[in-house]
């Protein structure tokens, strides 16, 4: 079903940008990804999403493929992350019928809550074989492509009359950054997911290769938002007072975020984590239940911190 542009991409991005561009995207039918290449083929980019289910990547890359008259989008089921030579197969196919990959958005992950007394040794090994196993096959599969993109698109800082090619994102989440509880087997794959991009970012760099994580927040609408969230209205509530923005992020706002890695506005960002949402990982320590100080109604408040030791008045 047609998605209103409103909605995957912001108005202030200029059209065509992306012209004759390529995208592969693994995860590319899921509700985040898909989003961020729905607005890479409307600014004038063809894609190929991958995913393993044939019947929901065909028929995602043929909704995203309407944002677009004229744009080519290819979707690849029965193509699983944890087997390299899928991957590698699929990127070559990609590259072969669309003329090449410019761009790479590792995309695929598993999670599901469990806290480690319930969590098995095969169940850990799945999440940390489809998130950070995934990714480093994504990249291996890609990264020859990218690296004949980033010759033809050179990264010199000025505005290039081929536009931009060679970049990569990957998908990861702040759970590791604090600690959470019953993610502990996401926590392990994300942090390897991190240190994959960086290392692309620091071996890769010299073919003017760049590479980065998007790190989005609790998005409304989403997948995991299902999956990891109540949704009785106290339980949102309760989120969403966490978060100093006050609100649960848009799928437009991950969007957006890769339109900028991927176009000259964000030719010098490279080995960096733009974690998108909203100011909530920073709150994490603002409500520990001391004192009854639950964030942010004391700031908000405006009243005075009462019944601890003054430091002010202590003597030495």
């Amino acid at each position: 079903m047609p998605v209103p542009r409103e909605q995957f991409l912001s108005p202030v991005w200029r059209d065509g940008i992306f012209t004759n561009k390529v995208l592969f995207c693994t995860g590319g039918a899921g509700t985040i990804c898909s989003m961020q290449v729905r607005a890479f083929v409307a600014l004038g980019g063809n894609a190929c999403i991958i995913g393993r289910n044939v019947e929901k990547t065909e028929k995602g890359a043929q909704d995203i493929a309407t944002v677009r008259p004229g744009s080519k989008v290819i979707g690849l089921g029965n193509v699983d992350v944890r087997d390299p030579a899928a991957l590698k197969a699929a990127a070559d196919r990609c590259a072969k019928e669309l003329g090449g990959i410019d761009f790479a958005i590792a995309g695929a992950a598993g999670n599901f809550l469990a806290p480690i007394a319930q969590l098995s040794a095969n169940a850990f090994k799945t999440v940390m074989d489809i998130d950070a196993m995934g990714s480093f096959n994504t990249a291996k599969a890609c990264l020859p492509h990218l690296v004949e993109s980033a010759k033809k698109h050179t990264n010199t800082g000025g505005a290039s009359p081929t536009g931009t090619g060679g970049r990569m994102i990957f998908v990861s989440a702040s759970f590791h950054y604090v600690g959470k509880p019953m993610q502990g087997h996401v926590m392990a794959a994300k942090a390897a997911v991190d240190q994959i991009s960086n290392s692309i970012a620091i071996e890769y760099g010299p073919y003017g290769i760049t590479s980065n994580v998007i790190t989005p927040g609790p998005i409304a609408g989403t997948e995991g938002m299902e999956r990891l969230g109540r949704s009785d209205p106290e339980s949102v509530r309760l989120s969403k007072k966490a978060i100093p923005l006050g609100r649960w992020g848009e799928v437009k706002e991950i969007a957006d975020a890769t339109v900028y890695l991927f176009s000259e506005a964000g030719s010098y960002m490279t080995g960096a984590t733009m974690v998108i949402d909203g100011g909530q990982w920073r709150t994490s320590g603002a409500s520990d239940g001391r004192g009854g100080w639950q964030y942010p109604d004391f700031l908000m408040s405006g009243e005075a911190v009462s019944g601890v030791k003054d430091a002010r008045k202590s003597k030495m």
